[in-house]
């Protein structure tokens, strides 16, 4: 029989009562801390995508605002491609007629999904070490860096997140009590997932797969009523986005293509990327001690259901190799994976530390210690939302507005692909490609001239505005065509717009 280790926070309900409260307390604290400030800490571009398409359907339903503000805000709303079903957007303009127009409200709306999200963590883990591990992956989930500033911005990812945890443990309920009410609430709850956003199908299945092995043989599961019930819920509400994006209203035609560039498979690069980004999420020691918890889960079951789920990390990851190696938030769902991975490493540490701390006195001082450690990497991630205050850009982007005048006709080099200027300067700008764009065309075997490029994009333009300096300075080509062909019309901190209808010498 395997000996039950000693426990440190199980022991006492109050100690892990005031534990869970310190710990979901400071969770949320740190979230709400500078929430008011623009949503420009993180993808910017991504939270403002989502932000235009709030503001169109709040404008939709607001006959106090002006016509044209009205009708240019449901007009971007509407331009804007549909890559995942506008839950959070809808969500965030429900609650714009209460506060009004405030982008703090999908921010905070994020945040509370991603700390809800932590229930559902702390009692699955809790099932697969011990109350001691269940601790440790909860803190771990709540206070890396990189999930605060990440789980309170306007995407859908942290939402996307919650909803796979909230499934895992349902699944796990069911696998330990198989019963028609567990297996309706997972699929429900996982089929909610994929809707949020498709690539939830990978965690979905890995968790799913991952429970089931060791518990039914192959053959019981293809005959149980229950898990077929759950795999249809699991599928069908994805499944009818997909077919109507594909196939009726079309929206979904060209979201497909260029997930999986089979070149990169063979470039170092890729991975050194990669490997870059999980150090960004994660960090590459704690990814290394949480590989090596795999083998430390003392639960039946526990160790299908973790390297299930790294698995399917892993294959997430080789298919959208682009987005994994360009986008760190692609790892998002690596964050709940590491935090329940480092769950047996968690239950042995506590153990011995409970081994050693007989005492009242020094329990009361591990306590500390360990608050003082959390207190100190809260603090330090407080300094990093302080550090910049982003309220003035939207002046910067108003003022460029007033330059070029009332809805003009723009092409823009910006940092944010117009969304910038389209959020807080009302204008709807075409949008010049950055390098990497550039490059990522020439990957997928497209060609390009400069010249004719322009000529096709800079059509019937008024003026060229460039906001991304630095960009800029990356496309000498086109930084030398403009300044040879087009004079400037104006130029300011940070911006200069040329004027596309009066060249130099012929036509645009």
């Amino acid at each position: 029989m395997v000996e039950t280790p000693r426990s440190f926070f199980g022991k006492s309900r109050l100690v892990l009562g005031i534990t869970l409260f310190l710990i979901f307390g400071l969770g949320i604290a740190i979230r709400l801390y500078d929430i008011t400030d623009l949503p420009l800490d993180f993808h910017p571009t991504r939270q403002l995508f989502s932000a235009i398409k709030a503001r169109g359907m709040y404008y939709q339903n607001l006959q106090e605002a002006p016509e044209w503000q009205r009708t240019v805000a449901i007009q971007m709303w509407k331009t804007k491609v549909t890559i995942e079903p506008e839950l959070l957007p809808r969500l965030a303009a429900f609650f714009y007629r209460f506060t009004g127009e405030k982008l703090w409200v999908p921010r905070l709306i994020s945040a509370v999904f991603w700390v809800l999200g932590g229930i559902f963590l702390f009692l699955l883990a809790r099932d697969l070490a011990t109350t001691d591990g269940a601790v440790l992956a909860l803190a771990f989930y709540l206070f890396v860096p990189y999930g605060i500033i990440a789980s309170r911005s306007f995407q859908p990812d942290p939402l996307m997140v919650s909803s796979i945890l909230a499934y895992w443990w349902l699944v796990w309920c069911w696998r330990q009590s198989p019963a028609w009410k567990w297996a309706i609430l997972a699929g429900l709850v996982g089929g909610f997932a994929i809707f949020v956003k498709l690539v939830a199908v990978f965690f979905v299945a890995g968790g799913t797969v991952g429970m089931l092995i060791g518990r039914f043989r192959f053959r019981d599961i293809l005959r149980n009523a229950q898990a077929w019930a759950m795999l249809t819920l699991d599928i069908l509400p994805g499944a009818i986005w997909v077919l109507d994006g594909l196939f009726v209203a079309g929206f979904l035609n060209n979201e497909f293509s260029g997930n999986f560039l089979a070149s990169l498979l063979l470039s170092p690069s890729y991975y050194l990327q990669w490997q870059s980004n999980v150090q960004t999420v994660v960090g590459g020691v704690v990814v290394a001690l949480a590989l090596l918890g795999l083998f430390l889960t003392r639960q039946k079951g526990g160790f299908a259901f973790l390297v299930s789920i790294w698995i399917m990390y892993g294959l997430f990851g080789l298919y959208f190799n682009y987005h994994i190696s360009t986008h760190d938030y692609y790892s998002l769902p690596l964050i709940p994976i590491v935090a329940f991975s480092l769950a047996p490493l968690g239950e042995l540490l506590f153990a011995r530390v409970a081994d050693v701390a007989q005492t009242t006195r020094m329990r009361i001082a591990v306590f500390l210690i360990i608050l003082y450690g959390v207190c100190a990497s809260l603090w330090a991630v407080r300094n990093e939302m302080k550090a910049i205050d982003y309220r003035p850009i939207q002046a910067y982007w108003a003022s460029i507005s007033d330059a070029l005048g009332p809805q003009a006709s723009v092409i823009a080099l910006t940092d944010d692909y117009g969304s910038g200027l389209a959020y807080w300067g009302w204008q709807n700008a075409a949008v010049w490609p950055t390098s990497d764009q550039l490059n990522y065309h020439d990957e997928r075997g497209g060609t390009f001239n400069l010249r004719t490029f322009f000529a096709e994009r800079a059509k019937k333009k008024v003026y060229f505005l460039v906001s991304n300096l630095e960009e800029f300075e990356r496309q000498p080509e086109l930084k030398q065509l403009l300044y040879a062909d087009y004079p400037v019309f104006s130029e300011g901190e940070g911006f200069v717009i040329f004027d596309l209808v009066h060249p130099y010498r012929g036509q645009p």
